[in-house]
């Protein structure tokens, strides 16, 4: 290691795991080559529902003058000039039927988080390499399945797996990748990581494309997974998660290997390693809980306040992007535009969180998101390009908060109840996605109604973060007394914190 990354490195105060494999280099940018592919089918599933249930013109098969929804017309001809076929015309849901497309998302949407708390629990039990190759495999399995299946609810049940599997392939990816990755790097591959997703959701529509029937969209989108196999061979444990649990010796070997390809010396990692276990022994901080986040009065409002805020990435974000395929105009093009922005997005949000901060990152984001699906309200339905366009620039908004949040809440949150915190936001972050499909649907009913929801709740959420303090430079707070003590000051002194310190 030369001079300067020493010094580098000392203002970072790295334990002797960090310090080993270094805060990054060719071993940690190979194993990340290797995870971030995952997020691309993450991107596909969770999207697809937009042209695998895109909705199609339909006329009353026995009489075209017919009502088409009337109780005297039992099957319907599809329009399938856009789509040779969706979920809709395989199972005819249209009429009283058509909110099982949206039910399905939600149920999909529930599956992530279910997958989300059960393979988290299986990373902290058995490491976070097995249980993501398992979630792979199920991914595979059953998203191939799905493609096949003649049953409606064959189709949701299939879909639930597939969503628990991907849930589980996100937490246990972004454990790992955080666990490997030096504080210094954090920041930067907390964002880094979204890229994949953003680029699946770009790449959904040119498959959609040439894939229009809904079986062969399915398969194309589910076998990709085939390739995430080799991460049987190819992903390494956590050398945190090996010594936290005891097995010194695995981790060792794995520090060794990494610090070899990082170009880092190797002769003391064993010592070190096996002195800083004898130290971890000897007491302890004693781990939070769940009502630990509401027992005091600056940490429950500090709770309440992020959690809203992932609620809000979790509606608006998935909410948007459905709402831009139900535009109308070209579904391909539509969706394309929305997605393309989103990447711009995601790399302006590491700019942004680094000169400005978490704080003004966040209001900025989300008012952004605010203004222009509040626009959309006052935009006739029939000017299709400037709806499509003011919700693509919605779409940029949330691009940037949801990275933010990620990194915000892992900061404010002190470490005995870090996990437990991020954990309980991201599930209200899903119960949000799961509400995103039936408020992006309520366009039936009026114009305005989607965009004004869309619209109004990230402002809501920009106002609660004012009440947030700023985390950058800050050090983590580790106690629940520091939680509880983080920003009170500033509060007192100058009312509302607002900027960096």
């Amino acid at each position: 290691m030369t001079a300067t990354a020493k010094k580098s490195d000392s203002k970072w105060n790295l334990d002797p795991v960090q310090k080993a494999m270094g805060q990054l280099g060719w071993w940690h940018i190979l194993v990340c080559a290797v995870v971030f592919p995952l997020k691309f089918p993450v991107a596909w599933h969770q999207m697809g529902i937009i042209f695998l249930g895109a909705a199609m013109n339909y006329t009353c098969s026995s009489n075209s003058s017919l009502d088409r929804c009337s109780s005297e017309c039992t099957s319907w001809n599809y329009d399938t000039s856009v789509f040779s076929s969706t979920i809709v015309s395989e199972w005819n849901l249209v009429c009283e039927k058509a909110n099982l497309v949206n039910l399905s998302q939600t149920i999909f949407m529930f599956g992530i988080l279910v997958g989300g708390v059960l393979f988290g629990s299986l990373a902290d039990k058995f490491g976070r390499r097995p249980p993501l190759v398992i979630a792979v495999i199920i991914q595979l399995i059953s998203g191939v399945a799905t493609a096949y299946i003649p049953w409606f609810w064959g189709f949701v049940v299939l879909r639930f797996i597939t969503a628990v599997a991907t849930g589980g392939t996100m937490v246990t990816s972004f454990v790992l990748v955080m666990e490997i990755i030096g504080p210094k790097w954090r920041e930067l591959f907390s964002v880094l990581y979204q890229i994949p997703f953003n680029l699946g959701h770009l790449t959904l529509a040119g498959f959609a494309y040439f894939l229009r029937d809904w079986h062969h969209l399915q398969f194309g989108l589910s076998i990709f997974s085939l390739l995430l196999v080799s991460y049987y061979w190819l992903v390494p444990e956590s050398p945190r998660y090996l010594f936290t649990s005891g097995n010194t010796e695995k981790a060792v070997q794995l520090l060794e290997t990494a610090a070899k390809r990082n170009n880092l010396p190797t002769e003391n990692i064993r010592s070190d390693i096996e002195q800083y276990a004898k130290t971890k022994t000897h007491g302890g901080v004693a781990k939070g809980n769940l009502l630990d986040l509401f027992r005091t009065p600056n940490m429950r409002a500090k709770t309440l306040f992020m959690c809203f805020n992932w609620f809000v990435c979790g509606l608006a974000f998935f909410g948007v992007a459905q709402y831009i395929g139900h535009s109308g105009g070209d579904i391909y093009t539509n969706v394309a535009i929305g997605a393309a922005l989103e990447l711009p997005g995601t790399l302006i949000c590491i700019y942004m969180m680094k000169a400005y901060g978490r704080k003004k990152t966040l209001i900025t984001s989300n008012t952004l998101t605010g203004l222009t699906m509040l626009a959309i309200a006052f935009v006739p339905s029939t000017v299709t390009w400037l709806n499509v366009g003011l919700a693509s620039i919605g779409l940029v908004g949330m691009s940037i908060s949801f990275p933010t949040v990620y990194l915000y809440a892992g900061e404010l949150f002190p470490t005995v109840v870090r996990n437990v915190g991020i954990g309980t936001a991201s599930m209200i972050a899903r119960i949000g996605s799961m509400i995103a499909p039936f408020v992006a649907g309520m366009g039936v009913i009026s114009h305005w109604l989607p965009p004004m929801i869309f619209g109004i709740t990230p402002l809501i959420g920009a106002f609660f973060v004012f009440f947030l303090p700023e985390t950058q430079g800050h050090p983590l707070p580790e106690t629940i007394e520091d939680g509880e003590n983080f920003g009170k000051r500033n509060r007192q002194s100058n009312g509302v914190e607002n900027g960096k310190h």
